[in-house]
């Protein structure tokens, strides 16, 4: 069955440690793509989703404009971060396993997400949903985003290990 990705009840956030000790958050505003989800073969399941780099918001204006810089994403010249499925497996229950290439900063590479299905119902307005949640973690080297500063007392200000969490609302497309 297929699915669009509801923007306005969707997200897509990182974790990062900053310092080697805080931990920063942040999101991306824009968010799209399309879902097939099939139900009795999740093996026929796909998905394929963008995020606007430029919508990057860290609730600093000074970092998220770092961010879009050629020192990191270079948000001019990779405009988006592409996930497109390979592969979903069935785990148990409502967790599932995809697998998928994760495109940005031009460069591609596999990425596993653990996700959870939440099933379908219908809103208020007679609607067929699904919600999704999906979670992994990458080191962001692997996508050549190397930018990092030495900090005084030892360290580095940015962390390699990047916590990529999905909340997907889909609107059934018929």
């Amino acid at each position: 069955m297929a699915w669009e990705i509801d923007t306005k009840h969707s997200q897509a956030t990182f974790a990062v440690k900053h310092m080697m000790f805080t931990t920063v958050r942040g999101r991306f505003k824009v968010l799209s793509g399309q879902l097939n989800i099939d139900e009795q073969n999740p093996a026929n399941s796909w998905v394929d989703a963008q995020v606007d780099v430029a919508s990057i918001d860290t609730n600093d204006e000074n970092r998220d404009n770092h961010l879009r810089s050629a020192d990191f994403f270079d948000a001019a010249k990779y405009p988006t971060i592409n996930f497109k499925s390979t592969r979903v497996e069935h785990v148990g229950a409502e967790e599932y396993k995809v697998t998928g290439n994760l495109s940005m900063h031009g460069v591609t590479r596999e990425a596993v997400f653990t996700a959870r299905y939440a099933r379908l119902g219908k809103d208020p307005w007679g609607q067929q949903r699904a919600g999704l949640s999906a979670i992994t973690k990458i080191n962001r080297k692997d996508w050549d985003l190397n930018w990092n500063q030495a900090l005084e007392a030892g360290g580095v200000l940015v962390g390699e290990e990047v916590t990529i969490e999905i909340e997907l609302s889909a609107v059934c497309q018929g």
